[in-house]
């Protein structure tokens, strides 16, 4: 499926309505995308006004969820739409609350940067959580551009990489539990570095399940709540 196949109504109006909130779907992604970015900047270098910034910054992401939502609404009140059509509204209406909560998991970072902030900073200086965020920030990425081209398979491969931030995710636990057995000194700021990586974990499981929403946009399957497996199979078929 194609944005063709959304783009042949008899109302001029009803095609540009579905492409406008298509479009701030995706203007809405990049500012999560942003956020997430900003946030992790600021722990890993311990900037406080920046992380303030992310913090100042979430009622956009807010407002964004608030606006494409009563557009959604409209929609389906005036052009009461079906089949392709009503996937694309739901599609959205369900995207923009998944990207809504990652706004809120960058906005957790953002806090838990000005906490780390005024703390003993470790060696590696935090290049665990900065690499987690790569990897997260990434899915996010791909799954808004399959989001964009309605594409099944490639939502179903950005699914696929939630295994490397959930392994990645359980490694940096396991480290984290290791050095505060090792010194109850760092107990704090070791417990203020796992809510980071749990809120980026977070943000990957919110991009797997944009990919799932592509899916169901496009092949008009529900594949929530199935093995990643049988989910690229469906995707596939």
């Amino acid at each position: 499926m194609g944005t063709g196949n959304i783009s042949h109504h008899i109302s001029q109006q009803f095609n540009e309505d579905l492409e406008a909130i298509r479009h701030k779907v995706l203007a809405m992604g990049g500012l999560v995308e942003e956020q997430i970015e900003n946030a992790t900047a600021a722990l890993v270098s311990g900037d406080v006004e920046q992380a303030e910034g992310v913090i100042s910054r979430d009622y956009q992401v807010n407002a964004y969820e608030v606006a494409i939502d009563e557009e959604s609404i409209q929609i389906l009140a005036r052009r009461q739409p079906a089949a392709g059509d009503l996937r694309l509204i739901v599609a959205v209406i369900k995207t923009i609350t998944d990207l809504e909560r990652m706004g809120d998991q960058a906005e957790k970072v953002a806090r838990m940067a000005i906490h780390l902030a005024d703390m003993e900073r470790p060696k590696n200086q935090y290049s665990e959580l900065e690499h987690l965020s790569d990897q997260v920030r990434k899915m996010l990425r791909g799954a808004l551009d399959a989001f964009a081209r309605m594409d099944a398979e490639a939502a179903a491969g950005v699914a696929q990489e939630d295994l490397k931030v959930d392994a990645e995710y359980d490694a940096i636990m396991r480290q984290m539990i290791t050095f505060m057995m090792e010194d109850p000194r760092n107990v704090r700021r070791t417990l203020d570095t796992m809510w980071s990586a749990r809120a980026l974990e977070r943000i990957g499981d919110h991009a797997r399940n944009i990919c799932e929403y592509v899916i169901y946009l496009v092949k008009g399957k529900d594949v929530r709540h199935i093995s990643l497996e049988e989910l690229s199979k469906e995707a596939s078929d």
